[in-house]
């Protein structure tokens, strides 16, 4: 089984490094390692350039936007599986994509996704929040849940049947697209008790007050869109986060 890891960036000089040596360190044999670069104007493409001869597929031109730039690494993946690695983010251990395909070595098992933690910028081994999904039920959609998208593995050809990500929302199209896939389209999912992924804090959503309120109206939108809820499961999806500053393992 071929593991695509899609890693989209844009001026992020300061980790992609890291992330990059993130994945090729993963000891999982068959990955394979998609690399797309909005054309970034400071370092970022200088560094990449290190890693040319690793990465398997790399993309190098002006986007629209993360999730232009995720599609773009979706339609020229070839792996039977797809999954992100975010420019800011790391695995947290070399064993994660094996865990991974050991779960959809089983046929009937479509997604998988596991347990994140929110670590800080400048120390990556320093937990801030602490992000356990728990096991997948339709009825937890309503109540606002969902998995962490940066370790949501799925099937490809779920994306080439039932589409990838809407760019008309800007900072919630991973939302939507996992609503879309776990409501209306019905994957079959499994869960990874185990943290997947470190996601360094100061990410698009969050990085301004007038992010986070379009990030709650983009979130109601899709919520919307999908038929799963309304203000009821917004309400409880931001509710739900305030544990994860308490737990810590």
């Amino acid at each position: 089984m071929k593991i695509s890891v899609i890693t989209a960036v844009y001026n992020a000089e300061k980790t992609i490094a890291d992330a990059i040596e993130s994945t090729l360190a993963q000891d999982y044999p068959n990955v394979e390692l998609v690399v797309v670069d909005g054309a970034s104007t400071d370092g970022t493409t200088a560094l990449l350039e290190a890693f040319r001869d690793r990465i398997n597929i790399f993309i190098s031109e002006p986007d629209k936007g993360i999730y232009d730039a995720l599609n773009k690494g979706i339609r020229h993946a070839t792996g039977d599986v797809i999954g992100f690695l975010h420019a800011d983010d790391l695995f947290a251990s070399t064993d994660v994509l094996s865990r991974v395909a050991e779960v959809f070595a089983d046929d009937s098992v479509e997604a998988v996704y596991g347990d994140l933690v929110y670590v800080s910028k400048a120390e990556p081994d320093r937990v801030i929040r602490y992000w356990k999904s728990g096991a997948y039920s339709a009825a937890k959609l309503k109540h606002g849940w969902m998995p962490p998208h940066p370790t949501f593995y799925m099937r490809r050809q779920l994306y080439e049947t039932h589409g990838a990500f809407d760019t008309s929302f800007r900072i919630a199209a991973d939302y939507d697209c996992m609503l879309r896939m776990l409501g209306e389209v019905g994957v079959q999912c499994a869960y990874i008790p185990h943290v997947l992924v470190k996601m360094r804090l100061g990410g698009e959503s969050n990085r301004s007050l007038n992010n986070i309120i379009r990030k709650s109206k983009e979130d109601y939108r899709a919520l919307k869109k999908n038929g799963v809820g309304g203000v009821l499961a917004l309400c409880w999806k931001n509710l739900s986060k305030l544990p994860q500053f308490i737990m810590k393992s």
